[in-house]
């Protein structure tokens, strides 16, 4: 019995190493790609901008606080879409929907194609951010979290992640909590590039084709493993 326990104490502590060499890598890599992607896109990106400007009044660019790894706040940098940023929305389901009123022209179509977000290239850059991981939300829509839903800050908000490629604005809070938390729990280079390609999917054909809903029975698995742990 002591020579198994030994053997599993070994396979933890090889995986738990392995997982801290891929953070390190992954935090590079995020680093390289986001300048990369700012200086490929810097004109483009400036011209959204000016043609923001030219289609409502305000500012072209939008920043808002959020919550990052370990429940740190920073600002989150994004093109804005909206007539006026000062809208409520609901603390169990923060996704805005594109069918918003608020919307204007030129913010439906960059929404659609998911431009409004290319400027978090600069806080993946800046360190606050990865390209994978949880998306970041608003202190106010973490209020009324759970315990087992916190552990989605152990890692980087991403610009993209797991939930944004099983249905995002069709999942509910909780699912997407779920998503979030199995991301923390099962991150991987294949994890990542497997999100990667379907992000690009998503953007073509939508969200709604890669709806993957999540029963009650696997969210409070999820739940209790928390509880036992802690």
């Amino acid at each position: 019995m002591s020579l198994l326990k030994l053997c599993i104490t070994r396979k933890i502590h090889k995986k738990n190493r392995l997982v801290t060499m891929y953070k390190y890598f992954k935090a590079a890599m995020d680093r390289i790609l986001a300048l990369l992607g700012l200086i490929i896109l810097f004109l483009p990106l400036l011209i959204v901008g000016i043609v923001i400007r030219l289609d409502s009044k305000g500012c072209a660019v939008f920043k808002q606080e959020r919550v990052g790894k370990d429940k740190k706040p920073f600002m989150c940098y994004k093109f804005r879409t909206m007539l006026s940023t000062d809208i409520e929305t609901s603390a169990s389901n923060p996704i805005v929907g594109d069918d918003n009123e608020n919307l204007t022209r030129v913010g439906r179509w960059i929404r659609k194609w998911k431009i409004d977000e290319l400027l978090q290239l600069i806080n993946v850059l800046k360190g606050e951010m990865s390209l994978i991981g949880p998306r970041p939300f608003m202190p106010v829509h973490i209020e009324n979290y759970e315990p087992w839903e916190m552990q989605k800050f152990a890692v980087k908000p991403g610009m993209s992640g797991l939930s944004q490629v099983k249905g995002n604005v069709y999942l509910s809070g909780k699912e997407r909590s779920y998503y979030d938390v199995l991301y923390t729990k099962k991150m991987s280079l294949s994890l990542d590039t497997e999100i990667l390609f379907k992000t690009v999917g998503v953007i073509l054909i939508g969200e709604k084709k890669y709806l993957k809903h999540v029963s009650e029975l696997d969210i409070n698995t999820l739940k209790h493993e928390y509880e036992k742990q802690n």
